[in-house]
């Protein structure tokens, strides 16, 4: 029986180790997210969980699971609520983020009085559901360093009934959370790093804003699953790709910064000549992805050049044989499926967000106007199946709309 439960005890932690491994392999905060809750809960046969990141004196909501409300790797508004929670003893993530130390709940509506925090109902309240037993645990680095709780909801038996989380849940879950939470870090640090490159870009043109790129990659992100679900495509490549897309959509306009100023910032309409210059920016955003050392540089190449190429070949910069070429001249506009699929996509995400946002020289369109106008493009501007994909998730469209507003 010894050997029995210490080769088991092996196994499980080989296993979890495999995990931080595939962690690593991933670049962005919300893909990281996901797949810390989803591994978490298979370890604890939780149904749900989210995942809270530590800003300073409070934490941020970063992301949700919640296999009874909605489907799993599939697109959810859920997951783009926006809200955040002080670090104090009077919540249970609160006081977790502030004593550093697990805690478990067998009954998350029978806490005894003597405890500071309490469980707070709105979330089953507003969606119909009942929190039973929770484990919620600190995202510590190895160095001290917290960046974030995570809360598991409802374990359950094999009969699928709601048990309190066992001894062995309390004890691995822990361990996979301290060795994921330098991922988090990781991915935290990724997506700033983007913020700043898009700030750099942002100093040339008012437009490219922080928040714009973050919905533009959100937008594709979505839409990119929901495609790929479509499509029967493996699973863990589908996360693979849509933790890509995400980050480089956010980079589609960084080749504006070798567009000059009189351009970027004249309040109105381009003349024909300011328009032909102002097309550069995708060649000026491929060459500087062109030196490709990553998966990430490989896509940021396809969006960043090709993100103007239209369905029906009426777009831009064209095909191009040496883009690093002094002599370089913009060919044959690409159409169809010759336009990447990350490039096809994020050309819809930008426009819907163009279209939706108030700029100096426009106001926002209505939604009337919007959605009418990108039907009326299937099939010439955008890619039909994509539309098509789109106002399949309009949902989660608005609710990343309403979180990253400017």
């Amino acid at each position: 029986m010894i050997y029995q439960a210490d080769n088991y005890a092996s196994e499980t932690t080989a296993s979890i180790m495999k995990k931080i491994e595939e962690l690593n392999h991933l670049n962005d905060i919300d893909t990281i997210l996901d797949k810390i809750l989803y591994e978490a809960r298979q370890l604890s046969h939780a149904d749900a969980g989210s995942i809270f990141i530590m800003e300073e004196d409070k934490l941020r909501f970063g992301y949700v699971h919640n296999d009874t409300l909605f489907k799993a790797h599939e697109a959810s508004g859920a997951v783009y609520v926006d809200y955040t929670i002080p670090i104090n003893d009077q919540s249970i993530v609160g006081y977790v983020a502030l004593t550093g130390e697990p805690l478990s709940i067998d009954d998350a509506y029978r806490i005894p009085s003597d405890r500071p925090f309490m469980f707070n109902p709105e979330y089953d309240c507003k969606f119909g559901y009942t929190t039973t037993s929770m484990l919620t645990i600190p995202l510590m680095t190895f160095h001290g360093k917290r960046v974030g709780v995570m809360q598991l909801i409802n374990a359950k038996n094999q009969d699928n009934r709601i048990v309190p989380f066992s001894k062995e849940s309390q004890a691995l879950v822990p361990l996979f959370a301290n060795n994921a939470a330098v991922a988090v870090d990781r991915g935290v640090m990724n997506r700033e790093m983007i913020l700043r490159m898009v700030r750099m870009a942002e100093l040339r043109d008012p437009t490219e804003t922080g928040t714009h790129v973050q919905r533009v990659g959100s937008y594709a992100a979505e839409l990119y699953q929901h495609w790929a679900i479509k499509h029967d495509t493996d699973i863990h490549d589908m996360k693979r790709k849509k933790d890509l897309i995400r980050l480089a959509a956010m980079l589609h306009d960084v080749g504006k910064v070798g567009i000059p100023d009189t351009i970027l910032k004249k309040p109105g309409k381009l003349s024909d000549e300011e328009y032909d210059t102002m097309k550069w920016h995708t060649v000026y955003g491929g060459r500087l992805f062109n030196n490709q050392t990553s998966q990430l540089d490989a896509m940021s190449f396809d969006i960043a050049l090709n993100h103007h190429e239209k369905w029906n070949g009426r777009g831009y910069p064209g095909k191009i044989e040496d883009i690093m070429s002094v002599e370089m001249k913009t060919g044959v506009p690409k159409k169809t499926d010759e336009i990447p699929l990350s490039a096809r996509i994020v050309a819809l995400a930008d426009v819907y967000d163009a279209l939706s946002s108030k700029r100096p020289y426009k106001e926002s369109w209505s939604d009337d106007q919007i959605f009418e106008t990108i039907r009326s493009e299937s099939g010439r501007h955008f890619d039909p199946e994509l539309v098509e994909t789109f106002f399949k998730i309009i949902s989660v469209i608005k609710a990343i709309q309403n979180k990253y507003r400017d």
